[in-house]
């Protein structure tokens, strides 16, 4: 198994679909990096928003999750605040070959301001757009800024593909298409 470079990401982004939109170079004039870099790819976080709240004194609950927890947002801009949590989706689709699973990481430029990016896998074979979980842990509200860089994804190719794969498996949330809260 090993990082895939650009040149692959690439190719299997213009010919087999597997990021769209690609922006083939990196973006940074003014903005937080996003598109094609070295041995990855730098995600864009949408316009679209969900940002925890305790207006109605819910509980947080994976395995009954009350939708009330959040606000729905739709801006070019999200403050995040203090000590809090919001959802939101990427910009780009994905889908990965049975042969790569990807991790997702935080970018530096928010991680220096507190606010962390959940690390998380694309599983071989997943599709949809990515819900992000972004951390504000700082003790002031965080901006996020939409259509601009939030993280990377690092493709590796196995030798060999998986038995089973996330859609062979009808992965709960294969071809997911908004910010898609926790499901059990």
């Amino acid at each position: 198994m090993g990082v895939k470079p650009d040149h692959w990401i690439r190719q299997m982004a213009l010919e087999h679909r597997m990021i769209e939109p690609f922006v083939d170079e990196q973006m940074t004039k003014g903005v937080i990096s996003y598109g094609l870099s070295a041995y990855g790819y730098d995600i864009r976080v949408s316009d679209e928003f969900k940002v925890f709240t305790n207006v109605y004194n819910t509980v947080v609950d994976p395995k009954g999750f009350d939708e009330k927890s959040f606000v729905s947002i739709k801006a070019d801009v999200c403050l995040i605040p203090p000590n809090s949590f919001a959802l939101a989706r990427t910009v780009e689709y994905f889908r990965i070959p049975r042969s790569v699973i990807t991790l997702c990481v935080g970018k530096s430029t928010y991680a220096r301001c507190g606010i962390i990016v959940n690390v998380t896998p694309f599983e071989p074979e997943w599709e949809g757009f990515v819900t992000l979980e972004i951390s504000n842990t700082t003790p002031l509200p965080a901006k996020i800024y939409a259509n601009e860089g939030i993280a990377q994804v690092i493709f590796f190719e196995a030798d060999e593909v998986c038995e089973v794969s996330y859609a062979d498996k009808k992965g709960k949330y294969q071809k997911q298409v908004g910010i898609t809260p926790p499901k059990v």
